[in-house]
C-alpha cells in the first residue's frame, strides 16, 4: 500500500475511482449512503471543496486501485460545516476551536480493504505537515472503527453528542 498526497487536478480526475471507494466506505450496513449520495460526493462536494484554502487530499492505493482516502481544508466561519458546529457546540469551544482549523471532511477506506491499517497511513499522512494549530472533524457517537481510530490518534472528544448523532474530536497540533 502507497499512500500519496494529491493535486486537486489529480483529485478531481480520480473522482469517478473516489466515488467508488465513497460507496464502498459508506454504503455499507450502518452508514446506508447511496449511489446518489456518491454521485453528489463526485460531482459537487469535491470540486467545492478542493477550491477552498488549505485543501489537502491523499489517496492509498494497492495494486494501482485506489482503496482509500482522505481530506480536508482550512475551515472557517460561513461554511456550512463551522457554522452548524457553532450553532451546536457550547460558546467556549466555538471560541477556541473554530475558524482557521484544519478540518478533516471525511476519512474512507474500501469495505474490503478496512481492518488493514489503511485509515491509520491515510490520517498520519493527512495530518503531517499542516501548518495549521488546531484540527476538528466530527464522527459517530457510538462504538464504530472511526471514533477508535481517532482517539487512538490523540484526538479529544470535545461534545459528545452535538444532537444529530455525532460527536465532535479535536487535536491541538502545536
Amino acid at each position: 500500500m502507497i499512500v500519496d498526497v494529491l493535486t486537486v487536478q489529480e483529485t478531481l480526475e480520480a473522482a469517478p475511482e473516489l466515488a467508488a471507494v465513497y460507496l464502498s466506505a459508506f454504503g455499507a450496513p450502518g452508514y446506508d449512503e447511496d449511489a446518489a449520495r456518491a454521485e453528489e460526493f463526485r460531482s459537487e462536494q469535491l470540486p467545492l471543496h478542493s477550491e477552498r484554502d488549505g485543501f489537502k487530499f491523499v489517496a492509498a492505493r494497492s495494486d494501482h486501485r485506489i482503496i482509500g482516502f482522505g481530506y480536508g481544508f482550512t475551515g472557517q466561519r460561513g461554511q456550512w460545516w463551522s457554522d452548524r458546529i457553532a450553532e451546536s457546540a457550547p460558546a467556549e469551544i466555538v471560541e477556541e476551536w473554530i475558524g482557521g482549523h484544519f478540518e478533516i471532511v471525511s476519512l474512507a477506506v474500501a469495505v474490503d480493504e478496512q481492518g488493514r491499517g489503511v485509515g491509520a497511513a491515510l490520517h498520519d499522512v493527512l495530518m503531517a505537515d499542516l501548518p495549521h494549530g488546531k484540527a476538528l472533524l466530527t464522527t459517530w457517537v457510538d462504538d464504530r472503527p472511526a471514533p477508535r481510530l481517532y482517539r487512538r490518534k490523540g484526538w479529544q472528544v470535545l461534545v459528545p453528542d452535538l444532537g444529530w448523532g455525532s460527536a465532535l474530536y479535536g487535536l491541538s497540533l502545536r
